[in-house]
């Protein structure tokens, strides 16, 4: 593409006093670029201070150059704003850098600039400085590490460095100046001295700050001096800025500050003279903070939004779902344009303006630097992209700020009114209830100690509890909902979220109404909810790969307990959220155990990688060895319910007599039982993110006595020499899990050739007798709805199956459901035991949320049974699950000869 530099240097010459006085001062420079040579330019620019003798003199030329550089390059159209901007901040970047290197070496001269650190902040931080920008550095020191002469104490040393490096970046001289820099955005600024001590700025951002700061640091980045010691710092403030729960207090702050800059900005609202481009409706700023908003509020449970750029921001938005792609292209093509046209006035006279000027024949010196005919295009451009852009930060705001359902300054709240009010909405105590809810306010609640959480309960208290009144199930609603608070340590977030997303308090009400171990999960976590507002939420999650690349890619830093913690909270979540799924009604509750498992078996494989990675650091590896890892019964078979344990076999590949090879070496056998232990403990100990699945180990060879991972060659052995019928049942429902694909190809090749074994087939039948004999006396059912334990329920099922797996070696799927289907097909089961199973397994996957004691629940609970089900009530779901334990009765019969009483 070609540019025509010859123009953009006439342009510049006539309408933009600042750059023809630089191309006069530097000919050489303006040779090169009226050649066309913009590369040639750029790095003359860099190098015109270097014979300056003087770090200010030198900085202040450098400046010079790659300003009257950048500005010809961008009126060429040969350097985009994302160059302009970027080489801008990366000369702030080294000018800073030097500056701190300088003023270190004039205290201590020789001593390696170290202990002394900016932070870019605000467009700096983000690589988007324009022609005459402020910096916003917070400068930081280490009192450790800080270079100074004996007789000084760190922070008057600190304080030095401070100073001098302001001299050196603001102070104007007959070359100008470098930046002008603004330190007000350091913690507490109109008391606190210009540099900070580190571990001064991290308790005031783990304590006291404010939610602008947070906003601030989403474009914070170590700049300049010790840069390895500001980027540790960013890390350990990382919590602050990035909440793992969504923050809808965030949107409430944007919001004051949006009305309040409105409020404040005394300029014209339209584009025209006067106009600012950045504070005015529509302008920079609101397609800043609409970028900034999102990320404050979902930052936390997406990694890839964030980004400090504005453009690459949005782009990222919209590829997590989170904004309308349309609008994240709108939004950023109007942040470019307007950009270069504060940039156009800033290249005038090198003034720090965001404003179109008020006199009509600058606006058309503005508008013709640009390339436009005059003034009045100029304003009819900027009349569409601000319109455009305020429509779409109006309704962000406008949404987020409640749709009016959660307005209640009218509402009753307290006393004789409120009690009044409980009795309308049909509360069966509402003298008692009322006096309830004033003890929840009168300390007796830590979530409600603060005035913040009190003010913000307030907000959602009687759509709260008009949402109780609708539900299925008020009182049992009620008490959870107290419950819940009774065990939330801060609620403000949640009290937020669901002002701000008042359809939440009805979902949310009957969660606590049907779902016992919803309730429970919601009481220690609260942020449970969030990804509910999304509509994905409903989505079943997709692969075993997809899951575990999702769970994986949470920014952990390496460090081992932070991925415990990030796979227990994206498993928590989606367990959760598939819960959800089941008590409305959304899926099948089939789907349901599917998604569950591979939830299940994504959490397994992104751990047992971690724990190994984590093992190999201090023991290495054992040669041509590796860790194998089966499932057995509903792990196995695929489909998994709420309350499923994880029943695990491990096993390794190579020689059981080898060594590792790491710093402490240990024999395989050993390696393979610690590291299968660790795998255990990952999956299972519970973290400050709490506990994530119970792990049954029995099933190993020699069961509870053996060791827990054995060699594939021991395995085989047992199984063919040693294992008993009831092991060889189980093997049938096994799967690997885990593994390197000869491991699992090996595995996979043993379990096939165990079972297919010559059976004596009376042998096992009076084996499978006995065995499902025993297991009745001594495991009966727990209630009237345990179809799993109940004679005609799953059990039964399964032990049928295996058997005639086992006999005939067919239906040798770990699927039940696939094993089942397949036996029928072949004539060895009757045609009504895969109906059967399918009801009874989609009865009891249901019932662990809504009758988890398998009681009989109440009613509004047996409507959602009798849905799951594809029953239209009770009465049709009862006759259903009573059919389908007669035809597994009669099955048992025919298949071992016995009648069952069911």
């Amino acid at each position: 593409m070609s540019y025509d530099w010859t123009a953009a240097i006439e342009r510049a010459r006539a309408h933009a006093p600042f750059l023809a006085h630089g191309l006069d001062k530097l000919p050489a420079l303006e040779a090169l670029l009226s050649a066309g040579d913009g590369a040639g330019a750029l790095a003359w620019a860099k190098a015109a201070g270097a014979d300056a003798g003087d770090v200010g003199r030198a900085l202040r030329r450098e400046k010079l150059a790659l300003a009257v550089a950048l500005a010809v390059g961008d009126l060429a159209g040969a350097f985009p704003l994302l160059i302009v901007t970027g080489e801008l901040s990366a000369f702030a970047d080294r000018a800073l850098d030097a500056a701190i290197a300088e003023a270190i070496h004039r205290r201590v001269p020789d001593a390696p600039s170290q202990g002394f650190l900016a932070l870019a902040l605000g467009k700096h931080g983000a690589q988007e400085l324009n022609y005459s920008s402020d910096i916003d550095p917070i400068l930081l020191y280490d009192p450790q590490t800080l270079p100074r002469r004996e007789r000084d104490e760190p922070g008057e040393a600190a304080q030095r460095v401070a100073r001098t490096l302001m001299e050196l970046m603001s102070h104007k001289t007959e070359d100008g100046y470098v930046f002008r820099v603004d330190l007000r955005l350091r913690p507490a600024s109109e008391v606190s001295p210009l540099a900070i001590p580190i571990d001064a700025a991290l308790s005031h951002y783990e304590s006291s700050a404010l939610a602008w700061e947070r906003a601030a640091f989403i474009r914070a980045r170590a700049c300049a001096g010790d840069v390895a010691a500001g980027e540790q710092f960013l890390a350990w403030i990382r919590p602050f800025v990035w909440r793992k729960s969504l923050d809808f207090g965030a949107i409430t702050e944007i919001g004051r500050l949006t009305q309040r800059i409105r409020a404040n900005h005394s300029g014209p609202a339209r584009p025209g003279p006067g106009f600012n481009l950045k504070q005015g409706r529509g302008g920079i700023r609101e397609v800043e903070f609409f970028a900034q908003t999102h990320q404050l509020i979902h930052g936390g449970r997406h990694p890839s939004i964030r980004l400090r750029g504005t453009r690459a921001s949005l782009d990222a938005l919209a590829e997590a779902g989170l904004i309308d792609p349309a609008d994240a292209v709108l939004l950023g093509d109007s942040y470019d344009r307007l950009r270069q046209v504060e940039h156009r006035l800033q290249m005038v006279a090198d003034q720090q303006t965001h404003s179109l000027p008020d006199d009509a024949q600058a606006l058309d010196n503005v508008a013709r630097l640009d390339g436009l005919p005059d003034g009045a295009a100029l304003v009819a451009e900027l009349e569409a992209i601000t319109e455009a852009v305020g429509l779409r930060y109006d309704r962000l705001i406008a949404q987020h700020a409640g749709d009016g359902d959660s307005v209640v300054a009218v509402a009753p709240q307290w006393g004789e009114a409120l009690e009044a009010e409980l009795a309308r909405l049909g509360f069966a105590d509402p003298a008692d209830l009322s006096q309830r809810i004033a003890g929840w306010r009168d300390g007796k609640l830590r979530a409600l100690r603060s005035e913040a959480a009190r003010a913000a309960y307030d907000a959602i208290q009687l759509p709260l509890l008009t949402a109780l009144a609708k539900s299925p199930e008020p009182d049992r609603a009620l008490l959870r909902w107290e419950q819940l608070l009774a065990n939330l340590p801060s609620a403000v977030n949640l009290f937020r979220l669901l002002e701000a997303r008042p359809a939440l308090l009805e979902l949310l009400a009957r969660i606590l109404s049907l779902a016992p171990p919803l309730a429970d999960a919601l009481a220690r976590r609260a942020d449970l909810l969030d990804p509910l507002i999304d509509a994905s939420a409903f989505d079943l999650p997709g692969s075993v790969t997809e899951l575990a690349a999702e769970f994986a890619s949470g920014e952990v830093d390496g460090d081992y307990q932070h991925m415990l913690d990030h796979v227990r909270r994206k498993v928590s979540e989606r367990r959760f959220a598939l819960g959800v799924q089941l008590i409305e009604g959304a899926r099948d509750p089939m789907e349901i155990g599917q998604a569950l498992s591979r939830v299940a078996e994504a959490a397994l494989d992104v751990l047992a990688r971690a724990a190994t990675a984590e093992f190999e650091r201090a023991h290495g590896k054992v040669p041509g060895g590796e860790l194998v890892v089966m499932g057995y019964g509903r792990l196995g078979g695929g489909v998994l319910t709420h309350a499923s344990d994880l029943d695990l076999v491990f096993l390794f590949t190579g020689d059981h007599a080898a060594d590792s090879d790491g710093a402490r070496p240990l024999g395989a056998t050993l390696y393979f039982n610690r590291l299968a232990q660790r795998v255990i403990a990952a999956l299972s100990v519970p973290t400050a993110e709490g506990a994530l699945y119970e792990v049954d180990t029995r099933l190993r060879p020699s069961g509870e006595q053996g060791p827990i991972a054995v060699s594939l060659d021991s395995f085989e052995r047992y199984q063919r020499e040693s294992a008993w019928t009831w092991e060889h049942m189980a093997l049938a429902r096994s799967r690997v899990l885990y593994g390197p694909e000869a491991g699992r190809e090996q595995l996979e090749g043993i379990v096939r050739q165990v079972l297919t074994m010559p059976r004596d087939a009376e042998k096992l039948r009076a084996d499978v007798h006995e065995m499902r004999s025993t297991m009745a006396r001594h495991k009966p059912a727990k209630g009237a709805l345990d179809v799993k334990l109940a004679r005609g329920g799953l059990v039964d099922i399964e032990f049928i199956t295996h058997y005639l797996q086992l006999r005939d070696h067919r239906g040798l799927s770990p699927s039940m459901g696939a094993a089942v289907a397949q036996l029928a097909e072949a004539g060895l089961l009757p045609g009504d035991v895969p109906a059967a199973h399918g009801m009874l397994g989609r009865f009891l996957i249901a019932a662990r949320l809504l009758a988890p004691d398998a009681q009989e629940p109440p009613p509004a609970a047996r409507a959602v049974l009798a849905k799951a089900c594809q029953c239209g009530d009770w009465q049709a779901l009862s006759a259903a699950l009573a059919e389908s334990r007669a035809a597994v009765a009669r099955a048992w019969a025919a298949t071992f000869g016995e009648t069952l009483e069911i």
